[in-house]
């Protein structure tokens, strides 16, 4: 079965990252020029949270506050779900479908090393079975 670690290899391993304290606008505003839909909340190298488009129509707009004077903090999701490299790419499919999430941080050592989404593992998943289907037919013609 495949793992974290391969689908982390095949992407870029940057990290979009804010502290708790910036307002809930200001990381509207990373979301929007990163084109993410989740935010992961930092204190340092420390994950403190994250913060998702859900969270915003959940926690702002229905709660009746506003993106300017809401900080983080105040919104975000503690202690998010997290995976490690070593899980596969089933238990995270299942994680996600149990606990109708999206994004996982992935922690090694303690430490946050990167981030999947549905997105990521279906689409792995689909790439790994085209090359297997390609491998099997070349196989088969052979």
């Amino acid at each position: 079965m495949k793992t974290v670690k391969q689908l982390l290899s095949t992407k870029s391993s940057e990290i979009f990252s804010v502290s708790a304290d910036i307002s809930v606008l200001d990381g509207l505003q990373v979301m929007m020029e990163k084109n993410i839909s989740a935010l992961l909340i930092m204190d340092g190298r420390k994950l403190l949270g994250i913060f998702t488009e859900r969270d915003y129509a959940r926690k702002i707009i229905l709660q009746g506050k506003t993106s300017i004077d809401t900080p983080m903090s105040e919104v975000m999701t503690t202690m998010p779900i997290t995976v490690s490299s070593a899980d596969s790419l089933d238990h995270c499919m299942q994680t996600m479908t149990d606990k109708h999430i999206r994004h996982l941080p992935v922690i090694q050592d303690q430490e946050l090393i990167g981030m999947v989404s549905i997105g990521d593992v279906v689409k792995f998943i689909i790439e790994d079975q085209k090359q297997t289907i390609s491998q099997l037919e070349h196989y088969i013609s052979s």
